[in-house]
């Protein structure tokens, strides 16, 4: 081989390499359409982050939990499990709301909570937790 001949080559790129490159771009694109036509390419709606502040009334026996601080919540999208609902949230559930809870039907070392379930009541998640005295 001569040196003349090595400027004048014009194979740049191997033929393996250039199908391995062809192969690796129909994977990529394969995966992209595959993706979107799955569903995989939707948002998932994310569990809110809030924080609840629980308060008791010895007077009457009832708790007030107030939603101290995150992110608004749909008041469809929440209940209160292991105690009565005296007076609900408003909706939307923002900071400053609060329930009233009748406790007179729960005994020392029950647990209360504060659930979200999404949309398609597929999955839920607990937000707070309040244990009886």
């Amino acid at each position: 081989m001569s040196l003349k001949n090595l400027f004048h080559d014009d194979d740049a790129v191997s033929p393996v390499i250039g199908v391995i490159l062809m192969v690796a771009i129909t994977v990529i694109l394969a995966a992209v359409i595959a993706s979107f036509v799955l569903g995989l390419g939707d948002q998932q709606q994310q569990t809110p982050q809030a924080s609840f502040e629980w308060e008791y009334n010895s007077d009457d026996s009832t708790f007030t939990v107030t939603h101290d601080g995150g992110d608004s919540i749909d008041l469809a999208r929440i209940s209160i499990e292991g105690a009565t609902v005296s007076t609900d949230f408003s909706d939307p559930v923002t900071a400053g709301s609060t329930a009233e809870l009748d406790f007179s039907s729960v005994s020392s070392g029950d647990t209360v909570t504060v659930v979200w379930e999404d949309a398609d009541e597929e999955t839920s998640t607990t937000l707070a937790t309040y244990e009886v005295p």
